[in-house]
């Protein structure tokens, strides 16, 4: 079996433990078709999930049940990642072009308004495009983001290059073991991130600067990972607060960046919920950083 065989097999596998009545969805935009994992209510508000690098939207298998209990779940493969979107007619090179191709998946999927949430990359994301359409967005969670309030820890990207200049599913699986070291990490996912750093070499992911939050007007969570490895928590929680004084920032101390978000998702989840339903009024107090 080749590496993108075995990719695609782990990738299914993940997908079979989302729940039932989860649906997918190809979406024709300029730069390709961006496949969408959709599970909810359908008339429920939308709540688009976008991935950390490497991770493919079905590393949300653990969250979808609940998350899709009063919203209508779309969990993206972004593309130029590995997964299951495709790049075609025009390239997708600059954050001008991501923030392009994010509307066009917004028009395809009919919605004009999403909740909008993003781990890791994905938090980078959503985060310039809640600063590029506030108007499209209701409220926006950041999971452990990275480049959006500090940059990343010098050791993480020393421990991180072996893997991104020779990768392997070897290396990829032992920097994820010591990245997730003391969690309950699903290792179904990891094995499928160790096989998208081997099987697809050639993904590049869009990068931009890091964007300047101050003038956010969307409702925000952060939410951190109190052991991350690959930022210093408590300083990306004291900007974020400083950046954004409306913004409710909370940790989850015992996971690290990379756990996020297979493992403990049932805390995980209950403070997105909460915080998503502020908008029905009937959200639970914050518990604080």
């Amino acid at each position: 079996m080749s590496g993108s065989q075995e990719f695609f097999a782990a990738y299914d596998a993940l997908l079979a433990r989302w729940p039932a009545g989860t649906t997918e969805i190809d979406v024709p935009t300029p730069y390709g078709t961006t496949r969408v994992h959709a599970y909810g209510p359908a008339g429920a508000t939308p709540l688009l999930l976008l991935h950390g690098g490497g991770s493919t939207g079905t590393v949300w298998f653990a969250n979808a049940r609940t998350l899709g209990a009063r919203h209508r779940v779309l969990a993206v493969d972004i593309p130029g990642d590995a997964g299951r979107s495709t790049r075609q007619g025009r390239p997708l090179r600059t954050t001008a072009d991501l923030m392009d191709w994010l509307d066009a998946l917004l028009d395809g999927l009919g919605a004009s308004r999403v909740h909008l949430l993003g781990h890791s990359y994905g938090a980078w994301i959503a985060l310039t495009y809640a600063l590029h359409a506030a108007r499209r967005v209701d409220r926006l969670v950041l999971l452990d983001p990275t480049q959006c309030f500090a940059g990343y820890r010098p050791a993480f990207l020393l421990r991180s290059l072996p893997v991104l200049v020779r990768p392997t599913a070897a290396r990829a699986l032992a920097f994820l073991d010591r990245e997730t070291a003391g969690t309950d990490t699903d290792p179904d996912w990891k094995r499928l991130y160790a096989l998208a750093a081997s099987g697809f070499p050639d993904r590049k992911l869009v990068v931009g600067r890091r964007p300047d939050p101050t003038g956010l007007s969307v409702p925000l969570l952060v939410l951190l990972a109190g052991r991350s490895g690959t930022h210093d928590a408590a300083k990306v929680a004291a900007r974020a607060r400083r950046a954004v004084p409306h913004a409710r920032v909370e940790t989850l101390d015992r996971l690290t960046h990379f756990a996020l978000p297979t493992a403990a998702p049932a805390e995980t989840d209950r403070r997105i919920t909460a915080f998503l339903a502020a908008d029905e009024g009937t959200a639970a107090a914050p518990d604080g950083a």
